[in-house]
């Protein structure tokens, strides 16, 4: 083949590369869910949100959110809207998840009108002690977030050890329950506490 002749045929060529690997990704899930994080490994953000006002549990108001709140307990840290529908499709798996006492959940209300928020928990129950509302979003961004749901773990120390994009499905509440799992280990071992 002479050299023109390759050069005519070699878009074509790159172009059949990448749309086989783009294929590949969506036939192996793209691993969407795992998007790298500048802040695992690193301390939360340091943010403080106001409570979803009318938010109650057992009569008393849920506590609004700031990262002091994070020390001494592991924490699922989900950021979630009611106007979300992925968000309503993960909430049974926050319900489950919510069940374990030795997991702090706390839920981040992003850019959400608060009666619909309070609407969202009141029909779908609430698995968070504490909620925090986000109305303009801007401690989310802190947070490295881009969209609704995202789920972080933190460990008892305050620090991000794990990041989860996009809804909680059971593979994924899998992964978090492992990771949930080494972070309670590694408390109760710093704690002196060996359940």
């Amino acid at each position: 083949m002479s050299k023109r002749r390759i050069l005519a045929f070699l878009p074509l060529i790159l172009f059949a590369g990448l749309a086989g690997l783009f294929f590949l990704q969506l036939a192996n899930g793209g691993g969407s869910n795992v998007v790298p994080s500048a802040l695992i490994g690193q301390k939360a953000p340091d943010v403080s949100l106001p409570q979803l006002e009318g938010l109650l549990v057992n009569g008393q108001q849920v506590a609004g959110f700031s990262n002091k709140q994070l020390l001494g307990k592991v924490s699922l840290v989900n950021i979630w809207a009611s106007w979300c529908g992925p968000c309503r499709a993960e909430h049974p798996f926050l319900m489950e998840l919510a069940k374990n006492d030795k997991v702090q959940m706390i839920g981040i209300n992003y850019k959400d009108q608060p009666v619909n928020a309070l609407r969202f928990l009141g029909s779908l129950g609430n698995p968070y002690e504490i909620v925090g509302a986000d109305l303009k979003g801007r401690s989310s961004i802190e947070w490295g977030v881009y969209g609704v749901p995202e789920t972080f773990i933190v460990d008892h120390t305050g620090v991000i050890v794990h990041k989860h994009v996009g809804p909680l499905t059971n593979s994924s509440v899998t992964i978090i329950m492992s990771v949930l799992k080494a972070a309670i280990g590694k408390a109760n071992t710093a704690s002196g506490n060996n359940q």
